[in-house]
């Protein structure tokens, strides 16, 4: 092989390495699964006792299968090339009162200094840029009027409900409505759903370093909750 064509070769390779490398650490899509009902568990621990009925007080338990989190595009190439990212705090309180078909009163607190997603550094620059955890360590969504069920719930069967309330976030408290889907297991309540957030609304300042990523001026608000009950 003459040394030309063996120069060839080597920037072929380096171009395909480059190319591979630009795919792994840029292109490829790491974003974590949507919230969902169904992916809801109770951990692997023993169920509660069976209610007749979901009615009563409810309260959030944590699992692995439990976060409140953000999805949020990323732009890199002078806004070229575009990549969802996700993280999620397994840290959530809350609680919820049912009757009949209705939920009365509903309160979820998440701690997003627990925030992590796939990427050490984003995790930590948002304690102090966008999100500024470290100012702001807590989110707080309270139901401002009562959920009224399409029917008198079913055991294991999935409802789609909008819930009406107030988000504060980064120190900023704003009304607005999340998509939910929850299904009633008779031991528990799984709560699943999500809802775009403007970051402005919110005094959030998108991260951007120059020339190399920017976030979106938006994203989704996510939640994937476990009920059980009070004791």
């Amino acid at each position: 092989m003459s040394k030309a064509a063996k120069v060839a070769v080597g920037a072929t390779v380096l171009l395909a390495a480059c190319a591979a490398a630009a795919w792994w650490f840029v292109l490829r899509d790491t974003a974590a699964p949507v919230a969902s009902v169904d992916a809801v568990s109770n951990g692997g621990s023993a169920p509660a006792v069976d209610r007749p009925t979901p009615d009563g007080n409810w309260t959030v338990k944590t699992g692995d299968s439990v976060f409140v989190g953000y999805r949020i595009s990323e732009l890199f190439a002078a806004a070229t090339v575009k990549r969802t990212a996700t993280g999620r705090t397994p840290r959530v309180q809350g609680t919820m009162s049912v009757a009949g078909r209705t939920v009365s009163s509903a309160r979820v607190t998440a701690d997003l200094t627990e925030l992590t997603s796939d990427q050490a550094r984003r995790d930590s620059a948002i304690h102090e840029r966008g999100l500024e955890t470290d100012r702001f360590p807590t989110s707080t969504f309270t139901l401002a009027a009562p959920i009224t069920l399409p029917a008198t719930p079913i055991k294991g069967r999935t409802y789609k409900v909008s819930a009406t309330g107030d988000l504060l976030l980064h120190g900023v408290s704003r009304s607005l409505s999340i998509e939910l889907s929850a299904k009633w297991n008779g031991a528990t309540i799984s709560v699943a759903g999500s809802t775009p957030v403007v970051l402005s609304d919110y005094g959030i300042a998108a991260i951007r370093v120059p020339g190399l990523v920017e976030t979106d001026d938006r994203g989704s608000l996510e939640l994937q909750i476990l009920f059980v009950p009070a004791v």
